[in-house]
């Protein structure tokens, strides 16, 4: 679930409430015009569902793909996320304009649709290498495409379909559509985000391993079906005439008093009212009121650095962890699923719980406050990250520094092997691991001493180049042992997470002998041979090695380096052993889930509480306004992560983190500040807008004030 999905609800509890008060409406419902249920609402929030799971589905598996098959570095894929994510909470200021100045909502729908469709169309066949489209132009063309299409329709779908119902006569059925609304938005995510990782993962498709581009095109198909649903209802629908956008009127009115106060050498009293003249004291007043909200806005992106971040950083901190729970290995991006999860479960206990206790308690009572406590609460989320990130790097294998080597030595004979190094003489059974060796000594040496009968050693003196990590490993053929040299590591794999192997292969036949790797299923996922000893990647699972005749059974985990040593014995029989380099992944996934449940805690105190806020401080003709400025502080968050990443400050990602909840802190210390400045404006009963049902005027959709406060983002 998304957290610019909710004002939709918040409000929606807000209108219910004000009618069981009896505040705006009368006593009884059953005084109110019964009217039927639009049914046209029906495909709207089928059109909803369709579309966002598309959006969720795509979005879930974005940075995996750039990483494992655009090649992108972490740092690059991080920038090209969050820019795509800034585009797509920018252009629904040009999706609003285009509705409510030229198409109207149906038809900016309806063509940004299918632009939308055509970006997911073309991010699947840019995943289809058997195309052999330009991977990367293609994939960024297809971005941009739907950033263009879910950014356009955002803030036109939920509006739409309050333009279906009839007030005051349908207050509660317009409540209950924003119920329908919020549901399907999280049961799209949710789907989703689970089904779309395991096309991901458990589909193989172009004799490659994964199948990015069917999950790419299930949500594309999904994209498609919303087009059609939404076109299906079009006979029922109430479509309603452009009627000039506020965004323009707000951004002439601001123009104006500028050009008149740089000219003009009269005094006023506020810079604004200089534009009286042209755009009366009604747009200017609001236009006053709508700038004190939105100078407490400046702050809030940095709330959105924070939470966006779950598709990038976070995603990739559950890479390096370990996923299984035993009859199920869980996937680096489907830890995404948890936010949705925990919102559909937080919002009635916040609502019905935690608010009505703080109330009691006399704390956090404004909504100021609560916004604090919700940035606090996100950097409190990034500093456990940044622990735990900590934990991850102190697990994972040391590489040599600038001024040092590693040099490790296989035994792929059947007896034991001494090296000498140094007048010291150590044992090697299957493998020795030698570092801290200083770089300036320019040549690290060792000899080779045999206590197998029969084996004469060949130029066994083990010499290596000390700016790199080196290996050696033994060759057995016709009784004659050499010794190999290789570039080593044993560093885990930094895209996908997934087990490096390696297969050591001694025998009498070089030639001939191959090694063949079948997962638990059967399938061969590898084939190697003598000559190439180099690391390949294998999904976790139990595996079957087969050398000829013979079949031994490994098991190879997520994060892991292994070795596998192949030798034919004096019976002409195959062994083989696993020396495992580097351990596998030992922090466990779901130790991410008290992060993901206090950034969630904090994300409804920070988004609901805030659109709250706005709408109930800014004057009703400028809640429109402030829907396209507060999507608009979530495209300048993901700006600021495009810059800081940009300039790439730290190798660590535990510094990184400490770094965002940091930077979360001072924001909202500064905030508070501001907030403390801060007078709330209270409308009396009298100056209220709508004091009876009986002066609701009887019109439909965005026309109605009372709409005005439901107007959701999609």
């Amino acid at each position: 679930m998304n957290h610019r999905n909710y004002n939709s609800v918040s409000n929606t509890g807000l209108l219910t409430e004000s009618h069981r008060n009896g505040d705006a409406l009368t006593d009884s419902e059953d005084q109110l015009e019964k009217l039927p249920y639009p049914k046209s609402v029906f495909f709207i929030v089928s059109n909803e569902f369709c579309e966002r799971f598309s959006y969720y589905g795509m979005r879930t598996i974005l940075t995996l793909y750039l990483v494992d098959i655009l090649l992108f570095s972490k740092p690059d894929a991080k920038i090209i996320y969050h820019t795509f994510t800034m585009f797509v909470y920018f252009f629904p200021i040009f999706g609003a304009m285009l509705a409510d100045s030229l198409l109207g909502k149906f038809y900016t729908i309806f063509y940004v649709s299918i632009i939308y469709a055509i970006g997911n169309i073309v991010l699947a066949m840019s995943a289809a290498p058997p195309l052999n489209f330009p991977m990367v132009a293609f994939s960024m063309v297809g971005l941009l495409l739907i950033a263009i299409g879910t950014g356009g329709i955002k803030p036109c779908v939920s509006a739409f379909g309050g333009d279906q119902f009839k007030l005051p006569q349908q207050e509660l059925q317009l409540a209950k559509f924003f119920s329908m609304f919020y549901f399907s938005i999280n049961a799209g995510s949710l789907i989703s985000t689970t089904v779309t990782p395991l096309l991901r993962e458990d589909v193989h498709c172009f004799e490659d391993d994964s199948c990015y581009s069917l999950a790419f095109g299930v949500p594309g198909v999904l994209m498609i079906v919303s087009i059609v649903i939404f076109v299906l209802g079009k006979p029922l629908y109430t479509i309603r005439k452009p009627e000039g956008n506020m965004v323009i009127r707000v951004s002439k009115c601001i123009s104006t008093a500028i050009k008149k106060k740089w000219k003009s050498k009269e005094k006023a009293e506020h810079w604004l009212d200089h534009a009286k003249e042209e755009h009366g004291d009604k747009l200017v007043s609001d236009v006053k009121a709508l700038l004190k909200v939105l100078l407490l806005y400046i702050p809030l992106p940095v709330f959105w650095a924070l939470f966006d971040q779950q598709g990038t950083g976070w995603t990739f901190q559950a890479r390096i962890m370990n996923g299984d729970v035993g009859f199920y290995t869980i996937l680096p991006d489907q830890m995404q699923v948890v936010n949705p999860l925990l919102i559909l479960l937080f919002i009635p206990i916040f609502q019905y719980g935690v608010y009505p206790l703080m109330d009691k308690l006399h704390i956090l009572q404004t909504p100021l406050k609560r916004l604090v406590t919700g940035g606090l609460l996100a950097a409190l989320a990034f500093i456990i990250s940044a622990c735990i990130s900590l934990a991850l790097e102190a697990s994972m294998p040391r590489q040599p520094s600038p001024t040092e080597a590693h040099v490790r030595i296989y035994n792929n004979m059947d007896c034991p092997i001494k090296i000498i190094h140094d007048n010291t003489e150590s044992i090697i059974e299957k493998n020795l691991f030698y570092e801290n060796i200083d770089i300036n000594s320019n040549e690290w040496t060792a000899t080779v001493d045999f206590t197998c009968a029969n084996l004469k050693c060949d130029g066994c003196v083990a010499t290596a180049e000390l700016n790199k990590a080196f290996g050696y490993y033994f060759i057995n053929s016709d009784n004659i042992v050499t010794m190999e040299q290789f570039l080593d590591s044993s560093e885990k794999d930094d895209n996908n997470g997934y087990p490096k192997v390696r297969s050591l292969i001694s025998g009498s036949n070089l030639g001939v002998i191959n090694v063949t790797y079948l997962n638990s299923k059967g399938n061969i996922m590898a084939a190697t041979n003598a000559s190439d000893p180099n690391f390949f990647e294998l999904k976790p699972d139990d595996y079957q090695i087969e050398i000829g005749d013979t079949k031994i059974d490994i098991t190879l985990k997520l994060g892991g380096v292994y070795a596998v040593l192949v030798r034919e014995n004096t019976n002409g029989i195959f062994e083989a052993a696993e020396v495992t380099v580097t351990d596998p992944n030992s922090i466990h996934m779901l130790l991410l889930i008290p992060q993901y449940v206090i950034i969630t805690m904090g994300e409804i105190m920070f988004s609901i509480t805030g659109l709250e806020f706005s709408y109930s401080q800014a004057p009703t003709s400028m809640k429109s306004v402030l829907q396209a400025c507060w999507l608009l502080t979530t495209a300048v968050g993901n700006l600021i992560v495009i810059i800081i990443e940009s300039v790439h400050p730290f190798d660590e990602e535990s510094l990184n983190f400490f770094l965002y909840a940091g930077l979360m802190i001072v924001d909202m210390f500064i905030f508070a500040l501001m907030a403390m400045r801060y007078k709330y404006v209270v409308k009396e009963e009298s100056d209220s807008e709508v004091s009876s049902a009986d002066q609701l005027p009887d019109k439909s959709g965005i026309e109605n004030k009372g709409f005005l406060k439901e107007k959701d983002d999609a």
